[in-house]
């Protein structure tokens, strides 16, 4: 799949921020996001994917890292290696369960969490997608918002931190459309 820049903008704290319709697992970053389950268990939707492009040694990595530390919360973030993917990490953030309760919360955390630990890494680059918004039953528009204000809110508070690039990645047309349309009328065009 072509990947298409839908829409980029440049944030008051001068990070850029794009819309990104492609696959996630060949995002040019230096940071991946991977919206994962409480046990790191990546078997569909873009986890699977992310752990199939990547190899054997993202499951591995995340079994030892459960093993170590326990199973993750809604708002939790695990770092491990990439495996076989161009990115130097991937960053494991477990989204909530649409219906579990203080969702939006919980959503915004895990962003924020991904991006305090990609910041944390040196990373000047990162990319996630529309995390929960899949099998997880998370409404996307609702999900944009929530993606996005943590993004504003993370400009605004962080704004002397390696991070410089944030892409917001789905390789689907509607739900790329769902967050171009929410950034555009926050960021105008």
């Amino acid at each position: 799949m072509p990947r298409t820049v839908r829409f980029e903008a440049t944030t008051p704290g001068g990070k850029t921020i794009r819309i990104v319709q492609g696959d996630l697992t060949q995002e040019p970053v230096d940071a991946i996001v991977n919206p994962a389950n409480e046990h790191l268990a990546h078997g569909g939707g873009a986890a699977g994917a992310i752990a199939k492009a990547g190899g054997p040694a993202i499951q591995q990595e995340s079994d030892d890292w459960i093993r170590r530390h326990g199973p993750l919360p809604a708002g939790g973030v695990a770092l491990t290696g990439a495996g076989d993917l161009a990115c130097r990490h991937l960053i494991h953030a477990v989204g909530p369960v649409f219906g579990s309760g203080d969702e939006d919360r919980k959503l915004e955390r895990a962003v924020r969490n991904s991006l305090d630990l990609a910041a944390a890494q040196g990373c000047e680059s990162i990319s996630l997608p529309a995390i929960s918004s899949g099998i997880f039953g998370f409404p996307k528009d609702r999900c944009a918002k929530v993606i996005l204000d943590a993004l504003e809110r993370f400009d605004r508070e962080r704004p002397d931190v390696s991070l410089r690039e944030i892409n917001v990645c789905n390789i689907d047309e509607h739900t790329s459309a769902i967050f171009e349309r929410e950034a555009r009328s926050r960021f105008g065009d």
